[in-house]
């Protein structure tokens, strides 16, 4: 194929051609009334033939009645389409791209049009089982050709995926999109639901093997569970480079669940516990000799005691067993001599 070629096979597949249609309720009643109309003609056809006046009047009033009543008048009720608001309609006529409706209203088109939706009859087969299995049915397919524009929800199913260290994770995302091109979903993928819940699953995985789980410091790198908002935004950057070329536009995303695999989370329970523990022994004890330090400096600035070196270290000593302590301390009063 030429460049030139390839350039138009591009610009077909990308570009929306909108459709402005005529309304769908005049078209209505002119189409019952020109029935009612062909009815009479026929009817009228039909007696004049058998009172043997003017056949070849009759003849014709009865063959363009009937026409028009059982042929024409019920195609041209194929051409009346009706959509809602935030719904497109993508048409084909004879295997051709024809047109996107996007106007909600009612509306009459080329009645030998077809709708056209590669993902109406995964959707419609899911939501069929589903009322099925509740009323214990067998289930009834109705496909449902439009499209809807709204803003719709992904949410996919748990995955585990080892971190950047290796550590098995299980993570959950929800996404929210939009189709913004129905010309890309619908003719540049097969089935646009699919591809992109099989998308987001591939960006899940590539962006959690790029940060690990945790961080014993917050601040010196990103992790999933400390920087989980720049995560879900950078999974959202990469998802939507993904998904463009099915006319997707991809408005949020969040992680929804972040934990351990079984096989590890007890073990890592116990890493955070004592990483914690650490902590806290740390800013205690930085809070111990501060007040040490505080006391001697009152002590001596008051003169309420004289104390040499041995008896400030006896009484470091003392402050810190009772500042670091992690239980109760039961007091020893001396009442005779310091010394």
């Amino acid at each position: 194929m030429s460049e030139a070629g390839k350039s138009n096979a591009n610009v077909f597949q990308n570009e929306e051609k909108i459709l402005h249609p005529i309304p769908g309720m005049p078209i209505l009643i002119i189409n019952i009334l020109l029935m009612i109309v062909s009815a009479l003609m026929a009817i009228y056809g039909i007696i004049l033939l058998e009172a043997g006046n003017n056949t070849d009047l009759g003849l014709a009033l009865t063959i363009l009645g009937f026409f028009y009543l059982l042929v024409k008048g019920p195609i041209l009720f194929f051409g009346l389409k009706i959509l809602q608001p935030n719904e497109a309609l993508v048409l084909t006529l004879f295997g051709k791209y024809y047109g996107t409706i996007k106007k909600e209203g009612f509306f009459f088109v080329h009645p030998f049009v077809s709708s056209v939706n590669p993902a109406a009859q995964t959707a419609s087969l899911s939501s069929a089982i589903m009322a099925a299995a509740k009323e214990n049915k067998p289930p009834a397919l109705v496909l449902n050709k439009k499209i809807s524009l709204k803003a719709i929800t992904l949410n996919n199913e748990k995955q585990k995926v080892n971190d950047r260290l290796g550590n098995p994770i299980i993570i959950g995302v929800v996404v929210v999109w939009r189709v913004v091109n129905t010309v890309k979903a619908v003719f540049n993928v097969d089935n646009y639901l699919e591809y992109l819940s099989i998308q987001c699953d591939s960006a899940l995985r590539d962006m959690v093997r790029n940060y690990p789980y945790d961080t014993p410091n917050e601040n010196s790198e990103m992790s999933l569970r400390g920087s989980s908002l720049e995560v879900a935004e950078k999974l959202k950057v990469e998802l939507q480079k993904k998904v463009d070329v099915a006319g997707l536009e991809i408005t949020e995303a969040k992680i929804t669940h972040l934990s351990y695999a079984p096989e590890i989370a007890a073990v890592m329970l116990q890493r955070q516990q004592a990483s914690a523990i650490v902590d806290a022994r740390q800013m205690i004890v930085e809070g111990a000799v501060g007040t040490v330090e505080m006391a001697l400096a009152k002590l001596n600035e008051n003169d309420v005691v004289k104390l040499d070196e041995e008896r400030k270290a006896a009484m470091v000593s003392n402050l810190l067993v009772v500042l670091c302590a992690n239980r109760d301390i039961q007091p020893i009063i001396n009442s005779g001599s310091l010394y």
